[in-house]
């Protein structure tokens, strides 16, 4: 049927419930931008987030408008798609082995990190410390959400998990850009530091791009060597829990690779061919700017305070460690290796 009874055309409906949500992110991305060109030293997609937050923890987020702020998503990762058209093969060729080579140890170390310390310094249940291990060393809530289908955590252990990380996503936005400046690194080596040491893709995309943007570009490619291994993750844990069967750990292999990856990939490839008028890649990055500051206003609508009250010290004490820790090693391997 094309539309339900009163007549209205079925996309007439969808449009309708969607489109009052893009509005309002378009409204926080171009005030964010108005108030940054009016104030120096202000960024705005760091804005765009702030008043995000502050919208959504003072009069709340309207129903009506949900449906839309759902899409900040997909804005987010077809942003990330077009930024493929912003590297240069040469660059990587220079150092994308090691920033690969880093991207794997963060992992690795710190799914090991916070798995011992969830269990054996803070006594957290198995689960929990594997689902903030995941998404601590790999793509944030994403990781996290995933790993939770893959070893049947329950919710309420999920819901715990997610609060805490939001809650780093939020304080690392916030922090890693102020330490970039003070700590004088290039943008190479901000960018790949911010990708080897945040949590979530939106947030390290965000404070990349609030310190130049090159250490967008960085930050954004360090976090993309990251998500990638989530497949590997999830196959790890499919095959160490006991409950798991090999074939459910392949098919978590499969699954977990980000599909988005394989657009920017595309992309890149056909940027660096020479596939690309200089006309088609100013649009496109003008695009994907766009894109991101409507994502990172959805971005801060994310934000609950009172979910991250409710987090538990335990988890949030976790992910402090592992936080500080993985972060110092990042930033002596970065500023001796780039």
């Amino acid at each position: 049927m094309n539309g339900n009874g009163d007549g209205t055309p079925r996309v007439v409906r969808r449009a309708g419930a969607v489109v009052p949500g893009l509005l309002l992110l378009v409204a926080l991305a171009g005030i964010a931008r108005l108030v940054a060109g009016a104030v120096p030293g202000l960024n705005a997609l760091l804005l765009a987030v702030g008043f995000g937050a502050v919208v959504a923890n003072t009069v709340g987020v309207p129903a009506r408008v949900d449906a839309g702020v759902r899409y900040r998503g997909l804005l987010l990762e077809t942003g990330i798609v077009l930024l493929g058209a912003r590297i240069a093969f040469s660059d990587l060729v220079a150092t994308g082995p090691v920033v690969l080579a880093l991207a794997v140890a963060a992992v690795v170390c710190g799914v090991a990190l916070v798995e011992f310390l969830g269990r054996r310094v803070f006594d957290l249940k198995r689960k929990t410390a594997s689902l903030l291990a995941a998404g601590a060393s790999v793509c944030g809530v994403s990781a996290a959400t995933a790993i939770a289908g893959t070893i049947d955590a329950d919710g309420e252990s999920l819901a715990h998990v997610v609060a805490a990380i939001l809650l780093f996503d939020a304080v690392t936005l916030l922090l890693f850009p102020v330490a970039g400046d003070l700590l004088a690194l290039s943008p190479r080596q901000f960018g790949v530091w911010a990708g080897l040491s945040m949590y979530s893709t939106g947030p390290v995309t965000a404070a990349g791009f609030a310190h130049s943007p090159a250490a967008g570009q960085w930050a954004t490619v360090t976090k993309l060597a990251r998500n990638a291994l989530l497949g590997v993750v999830a196959l790890w844990y499919a095959f160490r829990y006991a409950d798991r069967t090999a074939e459910s750990g392949a098919a978590s292999l499969l699954d977990g690779v980000p599909n988005f990856l394989a657009g920017f990939a595309f992309v890149a490839l056909a940027a660096n061919a020479g596939l690309l008028s200089s006309e088609t890649l100013s649009t496109i990055e003008a695009t994907s700017d766009a894109l991101f500051a409507l994502a990172f206003a959805g971005l801060g609508l994310d934000v609950r305070l009172e979910a991250m009250r409710e987090a538990g010290f335990a988890p949030v004490a976790v992910l402090s460690v592992a936080l500080v820790v993985v972060s110092a090693a990042a930033l002596l391997a970065v500023t001796t290796l780039l």
